[in-house]
């Protein structure tokens, strides 16, 4: 029960962290289709985005640098911080 509906979850979860990554362009995107009204090529330019969004989200989870973004933050969280201390274990593995 408690992996339900987890690949798709897991595809969601690509596609969330690479348009978190990438969160500027599609700022770009829409400004390009107010400038030139060119509807078609917006969209095109729009699915690629998405796209490349899930690629990127892909690849930072193969490489695994959420892991790496993980520690960074817990590097400055008060309660690992205290955790670590307290269980004296490795800051990096």
């Amino acid at each position: 029960m408690a992996l339900k509906c987890f690949k798709l979850l897991l595809h969601k979860t690509y596609f969330d962290k690479g348009w978190s990554l990438l969160n500027y362009i599609k700022y770009l995107i829409a400004f390009f289709g107010l400038a030139s009204r060119d509807v078609k090529t917006t969209i095109i330019i729009g699915l690629v985005y998405g796209l490349v969004c899930y690629v990127v989200g892909m690849l930072w989870y193969k490489y695994k640098l959420i892991e790496t973004e993980t520690e960074i933050g817990n590097i400055f969280n008060p309660f690992v911080k205290e955790m670590r201390k307290t269980y004296k274990t490795e800051k990096f593995k």
